[in-house]
């Protein structure tokens, strides 16, 4: 399975949004601005995210984009699967045979378990760490 820039640049846009909890509404142009990223594309990922209750929207003079739930009850996983669907690492694992079937299970496992324990509260704090350490996950 390979993360495409949806799921990437989803995580940016939601990641932004988290860092940001009880400020003001964030625009999609100040979060592209500020990682070098194309508005129109982001435009084009938020409404899934929106439509899956992720995010809301304020419009207005000081509108812009919030976080609809807290940054601690949105996985990385729940963002990932609505941009790009299911998790799989291999289309097809049911025509396999049992070794491969398990080994492909097994990885897939690996990753869910990853993304579904890691939230956006996690990952809006790691430049806060004190060591900056990267998070090890083990697969």
């Amino acid at each position: 399975m390979k993360i495409s820039t949806k799921g990437r640049y989803g995580l940016t846009v939601m990641i932004a949004l988290a860092k940001h909890t009880g400020e003001r509404p964030m625009s999609l142009k100040s979060i592209a601005q500020s990682h070098d990223l194309s508005e129109h594309y982001l435009e084009q990922l938020v409404p899934a995210l929106r439509n899956a209750g992720l995010v809301k929207s304020i419009r207005g003079a000081y509108g812009g984009y919030m976080l609809a739930k807290a940054a601690n009850e949105i996985t990385a996983g729940d963002i990932i699967r609505i941009l790009e669907g299911p998790i799989t690492p291999v289309e097809g694992i049911e025509n396999e045979e049992p070794a491969k079937q398990a080994l492909w299970i097994r990885i897939r496992d690996a990753v869910k378990n990853v993304l579904d324990t890691t939230t956006l509260d996690d990952l809006s704090k790691y430049d806060q760490l004190e060591d900056n350490e990267p998070y090890m996950f083990y697969i």
